[in-house]
């Protein structure tokens, strides 16, 4: 997911989509654990999504003075 796809959603999209990414890295971390897991990357990238979903979630925040 690029910054840029991001840039033009709302700030309850954005939301919505941090906590449904949260989500889904729960469930990688689990599988994991559980050695169910064949690509152990997964995490790393998700963790970037979540991280540039958090800096877009941000730059709203600023844009508006909230």
């Amino acid at each position: 997911m690029k910054f840029i796809e991001l840039k033009d959603k709302s700030q309850a999209e954005l939301q919505i989509l941090l906590k449904d990414k949260k989500l889904e890295l729960f469930e990688l971390r689990v599988k994991l654990k559980t050695m169910q897991l064949s690509n152990p990357c997964q995490i790393r990238a998700l963790r970037k999504d979540i991280a540039r979903i958090a800096t877009a979630i941000s730059a709203l925040k600023d844009k508006h003075g909230v």
